[in-house]
């Protein structure tokens, strides 16, 4: 087998084709399902919630960031695939000794098509990631920006609120469908506060189903502070799982286009 080198620059050796993965990052367990790789990944994390079969039936590792490294020697794993920002850098150093350790980095459309493409051919699994990927490509070609982008903010998180910088790959889904992110300026996951949401102009204020579950009291909870925001609650697996959801994600946008009336369609 060659060497591969992962979206680190890091090079990973491997002897043979691996039939014994595990995975740490929920969106690329998904991937690997729709690679076809049902015998071969023995291990997945808690979050791993899709496909739910896998998430009934397949060893549990822990957590994202909370990985139970005994758990996973018992597993005789021949790769594990990390996430530079999902797992912990101290966590995966420790796996290493283990097996090789394959990580990702995706922060816009572009490296998420880049990974799938280096899963499916360590994997060997190429002819299938690239019928994933030509499918994401033409669903996303359906999305024709409108030049007035909504100002938009996209909350992650309560208590503290925390939302999404420029430099994320939610904010590349947001301008993606037609939104400019209010935060734009700022790097990674930013804690922010609702009188600065209020001094920015925020048209659309986007409340996302992870990681923090949010539910329409918290619309109801904001809404005062915000009299001329409008509030709505997303899914956040749409705008930030970069495995093979992406082929569902431009319809959904799609969707929520129509619903609040933007001009985001078919060119």
């Amino acid at each position: 087998m060659p060497l591969f080198t992962d979206q680190l620059q890091r090079e990973v050796y491997l002897e043979s084709f691996p039939h014994r993965i595990i995975s740490l990052v929920p969106s690329i367990t998904e991937l690997l399902f729709d690679l076809n790789l049902h015998d071969e990944v023995v291990g997945i994390t808690k979050f791993c919630v899709h496909p739910e079969s896998w998430f009934k039936t397949k060893a549990k590792i822990g957590g994202t960031k909370n990985i139970k490294q005994d758990i996973i020697a018992s597993l005789k794993p021949q790769l594990i695939i990390a996430n530079k920002e999902e797992n912990v850098k101290e966590q995966i150093e420790l796996l290493e000794n283990i097996c090789p350790v394959f990580i990702t980095d995706v922060s816009d459309l572009n490296s998420a098509l880049q990974m799938i493409e280096i899963i499916g051919a360590i994997t060997n699994r190429i002819k299938q990631a690239q019928s994933i990927i030509q499918k994401i490509k033409k669903e996303f070609a359906q999305l024709k920006l409108q030049q007035n982008k909504l100002r938009a903010g996209y909350l992650i998180w309560r208590k503290p609120y925390m939302t999404i910088g420029g430099d994320t790959f939610i904010n590349d889904m947001l301008e993606r469908c037609g939104f400019e992110n209010v935060f734009k300026n700022y790097t990674r996951y930013p804690e922010i506060s609702v009188s600065q949401l209020s001094t920015l102009n925020c048209q659309l204020l986007m409340l996302s189903s992870e990681p923090f579950p949010f539910k329409q009291k918290h619309i109801y909870e904001l809404q005062p502070y915000l009299p001329h925001t409008k509030i709505i609650l997303v899914d956040g697996e749409m705008f930030s799982w970069y495995g093979s959801r992406l082929q569902l994600a431009p319809a959904y946008f799609l969707k929520l286009a129509n619903e609040l009336k933007i001009k985001v369609a078919k060119p």
